[in-house]
């Protein structure tokens, strides 16, 4: 009888099979008790999984159970963060006339697209992040902003480039 060779990817793909095989059932309980939701505990811990799997590195954690509730936080907090920008979508959404509404199709696209920008705005640093709101959203001026930040304006022009460059770096590498 002939084997074939074994190849990492095997390896990893063994490794992620053993991990969700021993501590899939407890990373549900784990989830469903901070979520109160069985189902959205469910599609986290699946997340969990497919981002394991989409690591180049086979996972080999010291502590498993550690290991996946750090994934598992930092998901909850996007489907917290996601539910919290839906329902701000939707009241914004009933607050519109009938005729103004956007299609459902394009509901998604914009809900979508916000969730996106929060992800992107998120990474940045408070500071900067401010600086770069108020140019975008209030249309302040550089000499503006420092004033209202109570920074210097080179100060400003570097927190405005660097979310600039952060904004085009998260565009194009999708």
């Amino acid at each position: 009888m002939r084997t074939r060779p074994v190849k990492s990817s095997d390896c990893a793909n063994s490794s992620v099979e053993a991990l969700y095989r021993d501590h899939s059932t407890w990373l549900r309980g784990w989830l469903r008790r901070k979520l109160g939701n069985a189902f959205d505990a469910a599609d986290i811990a699946q997340d969990v999984f497919i981002r394991i799997l989409g690591r180049q590195q086979p996972p080999q954690p010291a502590e498993p159970r550690a290991y996946l509730s750090s994934i598992a936080r930092g998901l909850v907090i996007d489907h917290w963060r996601r539910r919290e920008l839906e329902k701000a979508w939707l009241e914004t959404l009933a607050a519109l006339p009938e005729a103004q509404a956007p299609s459902p199709e394009n509901r998604l696209l914009l809900l979508e697209a916000l969730v996106a920008i929060d992800r992107m705005l998120d990474a940045l640093r408070p500071p900067v992040r401010q600086a770069f709101l108020l140019a975008q959203l209030e249309g302040l001026t550089c000499p503006q902003i420092a004033e209202r930040l109570g920074v210097s304006l080179s100060t400003v022009e570097r927190h405005i480039a660097k979310a600039l460059r952060h904004c085009y770096e998260v565009q194009f590498a999708a």
